[in-house]
């Protein structure tokens, strides 16, 4: 993995964005410069439909610092996301979001919390302007779940203004619509996360992208988090589990009847459980069977890639540079 040559990666997501974008950017920037850091502000148009491409295109004529990521549609804001992290050469990475209800001004909090060892550092918006039924109520009931599956114990795991180390943002992979759950994937990492106020601004221009569907979507994601966390790595586990119960109640129900036939005389053919036993017991062979596929895949999944099954946070003492001159001195 290459190094990081800035100091900061500001990441924005942006779509149909343009009235917000040159406040947003004079904020940004006025934070930025009294940080007396190298920095870059990476902009993501995401398929935007008016002229938010136009804007970021304007202001980075006069801002050099500016990066501009032009996506041929709108591919989502995890999408977009990813996309930053790809191109960020930055030690820490931020992302806020484009609509400037997050203030740039509590940056500095959230390096100053970095600074502490810290490998993600979170927002918890104070004094939210959104809907309580719509949005504060499911943000809720997700931070309580994400805290349940992984141990990431957040108040506001939707604030999109985030600090993350150059490593995780680099070794996360987003999809789908994952991208509030970033500090939950990083768990497997054994990351080290914290949580700082901040405000929450009304936004002055447009309105937002997010609908009352996103609810339903947030637990769908929820639940394809806790497989990936739980048995990414063993399914048979979760496969195998269920198969194992199945087909115990069947064998139990199968293991009566029989008795019941064979030493009562109990005719059978007209007693549904009879078929919910021999139901259950094929349902724990599928599911068996499911178990040994999941891990078949699981192993060329990361045989493939050479990918580890472990995430080192650093090497004390020789590290790999010294190990791979020293083999190819040999």
């Amino acid at each position: 993995m290459r190094k990081p040559t800035l100091d900061i990666s500001i990441v924005i997501p942006v779509f149909n964005e343009a009235e917000s974008l040159p406040g947003l950017h004079a904020e940004l920037e006025a934070v930025l410069k009294s940080l007396g850091q190298s920095y870059e502000i990476i902009a993501i148009d995401d398929g935007s439909r008016d002229n938010s491409l136009k804007v970021l295109k304007n202001l980075s004529e006069i801002d050099p610092h500016l990066v501009i990521i032009s996506l041929r549609r709108n591919f989502g804001q995890t999408a977009a996301f990813a996309a930053g992290f790809d191109r960020a050469c930055g030690a820490i990475v931020i992302t806020i979001d484009a609509d400037g209800q997050n203030d740039p001004v509590d940056i500095p909090r959230l390096l100053a919390r970095m600074a502490e060892g810290y490998d993600i550092v979170s927002g918890w918006r104070q004094n939210r302007k959104e809907p309580m039924l719509t949005r504060r109520l499911p943000s809720a009931a997700a931070n309580w779940l994400i805290a349940r599956n992984t141990g990431i114990y957040l108040h506001d795991s939707g604030c999109s203004l985030k600090a993350y180390a150059w490593e995780v943002a680099k070794t996360v992979r987003l999809y789908g619509d994952m991208h509030r759950f970033i500090p939950a994937f990083a768990s497997s990492m054994g990351v080290r996360v914290a949580e700082v106020p901040v405000k929450d601004r009304a936004r002055k221009f447009g309105k937002s992208h997010v609908g009352f569907s996103r609810t339903f979507r947030v637990f769908l994601d929820l639940f394809t988090l806790s497989f990936l966390l739980s048995f990414q790595g063993k399914p048979m586990r979760l496969f195998g589990s269920v198969g194992l119960v199945t087909g115990g109640l069947g064998g139990l129900i199968l293991v009566y009847l029989a008795y019941l036939k064979i030493f009562l005389g109990v005719h059978l053919s007209d007693r549904p459980v009879l078929w919910l036993g021999i139901l259950l017991v094929i349902l724990s062979v599928q599911f068996l069977f499911f178990g040994l596929i999941a891990e078949m895949v699981t192993r060329t999944y990361h045989e493939s890639q050479g990918k580890a099954i472990y995430v080192v946070r650093e090497i004390i003492g020789r590290g790999q540079e010294d190990c791979e001159k020293e083999r190819l001195s040999e």
